[in-house]
């Protein structure tokens, strides 16, 4: 193939060579200097060669390379090299059978050669010189299929006597092929004799341009440049009377011109050189290769400056230096892969040349490396995974702690300006005082004195507040103390337990008797529930001791910013309506003194299909003739609802009758449920906000029927097991981390949530934010538990996560609901992060696990009968040994 291929460079030379006179004198186009330039063009016809760059390549070398491209008349053939001066070219591309492609969405100057066997992607410098190369080439491939074939070697006096219409018959199909087409003009410097004195297209790497798949035709070609270079360079600064003369023409003639290795004899029967003439040879060629380019080595530079021709030797040192380099680089590659493949079979031949026992080690030997690298890659993609894991956790905190951080940026900014306003609010009433006239005597003196008080009262509140957080935080100090010293050091237990004792008394001796209302804490909140419980352990009294300081602290602190405008907005309001502006007062919570109010109004909403004037009476009335089998249990629930609560277990009080006689009239209201333990504390709730007997039952008789789904009361408590398994899910989509974290541990939370969904918080919430909840549930519904149940794990997410022990984890979850002291917080994470929560997925995922439930419990009745039927159907047998009950009878 190489020897096949170095007549294209003879072939390339002829091309160069014959570039420049196919223009007429003075640069006119052939068609304005017909006679002068006619006998030229008919001689030497007009060649195509100029610089492309050809996609290529594999692996990390894949990419564009720049290659020389020039048209064989005689072979017709487009041969490429990597430049213009190498003498062999690299490979070919046949135009009989080629289809020419431009694609409108391609980079541009880019275009396909299309044939049988390849397609070869090109890309040209400018869209001129594309549509240039694409024009000539389809027209070289026209005159291909339709110039008459060649005459031969001698030809008869009958072809020579039709010469003249031979070529008036084409210059017509020229001329034809001219109008059809519109010849597109030569870019300048891109392709023809320009072109070649450009230099070499740069590339990212010299090693990129080389063709490995050519690697003996590109090693041929850097030893024939550096040969003619340094034969170039030793007669460029030789003495004047050595160079040659101005006119090449005739000197090249003298010599004498190699045989044309394109002939048939030379291309069919190529006979191999010995080994001894290889050196000769190569010298051959490379003198005939500087011979047929005197273009460049000689021809166009003798017209040059000394400058110029300076300039050229520095580039082209600069080139081959670089070309150098590559080869270097190549040579060393390919050492690498030979020793590699050395190696490889001096393995194979001593694997070949050893024993069977020898191989079967050696197989042993690599199945064990194999397996060994196998179980490192497991590893590796383990610790991957794991890392992954723990940076996605870690962008999860960082995200909420910036949304922490900007809350707080705006929670401040908004105190800012509160304080701001108010400041400026009494600066001008100092300044500018109201007008003498319109105040009757005495009562700017008396509204100087009320926002004077309200200015004291302002201030005892802060203070109030900050002595209750100071409070805390010492008595979080004195049990985290008493937890890391324990019984290490006895010398200190016993001041320990007088400073816990002492900051367990309560310290209403020491207020102020000008101020009465800067107590830190009272002994019962507004509804009765005691605000420290009193736990026997010494742990959670004081436990119970910081949480009420925190509490009391939060409610001081947001009594102005947020209680006050919402008791304004609840004042403003008239009439109840079902409304978006209502839900959201409803979220926000229902003041004291609004509460009994809006909760009537809220159940008969709820009830108004069910009520009916009297029915409670009735009620009554029948339980008073018949008594109801669920009393027994009605009435040892009663001392056990809310002990921490001083309306139910002080023996004076009125409220244990009350909730008898609900509890007792609902009962007969709802046989099918009759009592359930869980129903005590829910018409509790009722009977301590609204008071009076009849409003709670209706209240507990729209929880109970309307509010919550069927069967959550009942002996099964189908639903409330199908609402555990719901929560399961929603936790497991909104909190992931902590879900994988209980999972870990085996936690299962149905033992701490279900009796939160079966009496809505009852016994979970401070009282404080248990009201709230219900505020929104009795207008909303359950979807409102499930929300609040959502944010209870979100508000202690990073408490739990920092346990590690399943003993420690369920410890926590007995109590930790009553450390939560931000109501605010704990809303916002309700109502707003725990968005989307679309009611149509709870009642989807509702009914899919009631099924799956129901589907369950159907599955052990039947093993349940199948069991008793077994049973059954065996008589009781005897074991050996033991006597009858029948035996003996009548001796007894």
């Amino acid at each position: 193939m190489e020897g096949a291929q170095e007549n294209p460079a003879e072939s390339s030379s002829s091309v160069l060579r014959s570039e420049e006179p196919a223009s007429g004198p003075e640069g006119l186009p052939p068609e304005e200097s017909e006679g002068c330039a006619r006998p030229l063009e008919e001689a030497t016809p007009k060649k195509l060669c100029g610089y492309l760059s050809k996609f290529g390549g594999k692996g990390p070398i894949r990419g564009w390379k720049s290659r020389w491209f020039f048209y064989d008349e005689k072979k017709r053939r487009l041969y490429y090299s990597r430049t213009a001066q190498d003498a062999n070219p690299l490979d070919s591309i046949d135009l009989s059978s080629a289809v020419f492609d431009c694609k409108a969405d391609a980079e541009e100057g880019t275009f396909e050669i299309k044939t049988p066997s390849r397609i070869i992607t090109l890309k040209a410098a400018t869209k001129q010189a594309m549509l240039y190369w694409l024009q000539q080439l389809q027209m070289k491939r026209w005159e291909l299929h339709n110039s008459p074939p060649a005459p031969p070697a001698a030809p008869d006096a009958t072809l020579a006597g039709n010469g003249p219409a031979l070529r008036l018959e084409l210059e017509q199909e020229e001329a034809e092929l001219e109008e059809f087409l519109c010849p597109v003009q030569t870019p300048p410097g891109l392709v023809g004799v320009a072109a070649a004195l450009q230099p070499v297209p740069a590339m990212p790497s010299a090693l990129q341009n080389i063709s490995l798949k050519h690697l003996g035709t590109e090693i041929q070609n850097t030893m024939y440049n550096i040969r003619g270079n340094r034969q170039a360079h030793g007669t460029g600064h030789g003495p004047p009377e050595d160079e040659s003369p101005p006119s090449g023409e005739p000197q090249r003639a003298e010599q004498p011109l190699p045989s044309d290795p394109s002939t048939p004899d030379a291309v069919d029967s190529p006979k191999p050189a010995p080994k001894s003439s290889l050196t000769a040879n190569l010298i051959q060629k490379a003198k005939r290769q500087h011979n047929t380019f005197p273009l460049f080595a000689e021809g166009l530079t003798r017209n040059r400056t000394a400058q110029e021709k300076a300039l050229a030797l520095e580039q082209q040192v600069l080139m081959l230096t670089k070309e150098l380099e590559s080869q270097k680089e190549l040579v060393r590659i390919l050492h690498k892969a030979l020793e590699a493949a050395q190696q490889e079979k001096r393995a194979s031949s001593a694997y070949l040349a050893g024993e069977d026992k020898d191989r079967l080690e050696l197989v042993r030997h690599q199945v064990r490396q194999i397996a060994e690298l196998g179980r490192r890659l497991e590893a590796l993609e383990r610790e991957r995974e794991n890392l992954a894991q723990t940076a996605s956790l870690q962008e999860q905190q960082v995200r909420e702690l910036q949304q922490h951080v900007q809350l707080l940026m705006d929670k401040n900014q908004a105190k800012q300006q509160v304080i701001c306003e108010l400041s400026e609010q009494v600066t001008r009433n100092f300044m500018h005082p109201p007008p003498q006239a319109s105040v009757p005597p005495g009562a700017g003196d008396r509204d100087f004195l009320s926002q004077q008080e309200k200015m004291e009262h302002l201030k005892c509140a802060y203070l109030q507040a900050k002595n209750c957080q100071v409070e805390s935080k010492y008595l979080a100090g004195l049990r985290r103390l008493q937890e890391v010293m324990g019984g290490e050091a006895s010398q200190c237990s016993e001041l320990l337990r007088q400073l816990t004792q002492e900051a367990l008394q309560w310290e209403a001796r020491e207020a102020s008797a000008e101020v009465p209302e800067l107590s830190p804490i009272s002994e019962y909140d507004e509804y009765g529930f005691l605000t420290v419980p009193n736990y026997e352990v010494e742990d959670l009294k004081l436990l119970a001791k910081i949480q009420a300081l925190e509490v009391h602290s939060h409610h001081l602190l947001a009594h102005e910013a947020v209680e006050r405008p919402l008791r304004e907005r609840w004042a403003a309001l008239g009439e109840l309506t079902p409304s978006v502006e209502l839900k959201q007062l409803l979220r926000a919570g229902v003041p004291r003194e609004h509460r009994p109010r809006v909760w009537k109004w809220l159940v008969h909403l709820r009830i108004q299909h069910l009520w009916s004037p009297g029915r409670y009476q009735e009620l009554l009335s029948q339980g008073q003739v018949h008594e109801h089998p669920a009393a027994r249990q009605i009435e040892l629930d009663l001392n056990r609802t809310f002990p921490n609560n001083k309306h139910f277990t002080c023996p004076s009080s009125s409220f244990p009758d009350k909730l008898r006689r609900v509890l007792l009239a609902f009962s007969w209201q709802n046989p099918a449920i009759g009592y359930c333990q869980g129903l005590n504390r829910l018409a509790a709730i009722a009977l301590l906000v609204l008071e009076e007997e009849e409003c709670a039952f209706w209240c507990l008789v729209a929880i109970v029927e309307t509010i919550m789904p069927a069967g959550y009361y009942s002996k099964t408590l189908t639903s409330s097991q199908a609402d555990q398994r719901v929560l399961r899910d929603l936790l497991s989509e909104k909190l992931p981390r902590l879900m994988a974290h209980l999972a870990q541990h085996r936690v299962d939370l149905s033992f701490v949530t279900f009796n939160w969904f079966l009496v809505v918080f009852a016994d979970s919430l401070i009282s404080n934010i248990l009201l709230r909840v219900w505020d929104a549930f009795l207008y909303e519904g359950t979807k409102v538990v499930f929300r609040y149940a959502l944010a209870i794990f979100k508000y202690n997410e990073d408490e739990i996560l920092r346990l590690h022990d399943s003993l420690e984890i369920y410890q926590y979850l007995r109590f930790f609901t009553k450390t939560i002291c931000n109501s605010q917080k704990l809303m916002n994470i309700a109502f707003n992060d725990m968005n989307p929560f679309p009611m149509k997925q709870l009642r989807q995922l509702r009914t899919a696990h009631r099924e799956r439930l129901e589907a369950e419990l159907r599955e052990l009745e039947l093993l349940k009968a199948e069991y008793l039927e077994a049973r059954n159907s065996k008589a009781p047998a005897v074991p050996e040994g033991c006597a009858s009950e029948d035996e003996g009878e009548g001796e007894a």
